[in-house]
């Protein structure tokens, strides 16, 4: 398989995958409270959204790159 198609699929993988998760979640560690020998700190959830858009230009570009990839010249 050529290189295009190799990078094709991981791309439609790619776009398939940002579709379905839409958004990348990670925790954070603050500090809310800091008097003296006393420290209070939350974990907050925070989200990284992932438009939709991103992960259909990648499905097509993928698709687009495979088929270009079997083409014999």
């Amino acid at each position: 398989m050529k290189p295009a198609g190799i990078v094709g699929i991981i791309l439609i993988i790619v776009g398939v995958a940002a579709l379905a998760y839409q958004g990348i979640t990670y925790r954070q560690r603050e500090t809310v409270l800091d008097i003296g020998p006393i420290h209070a700190t939350a974990e907050k959830e925070r989200t990284i959204p992932i438009p939709p858009i991103i992960g259909v230009v990648a499905v097509v570009g993928g698709i687009v790159l495979l088929v270009s990839g079997t083409k014999k010249s």
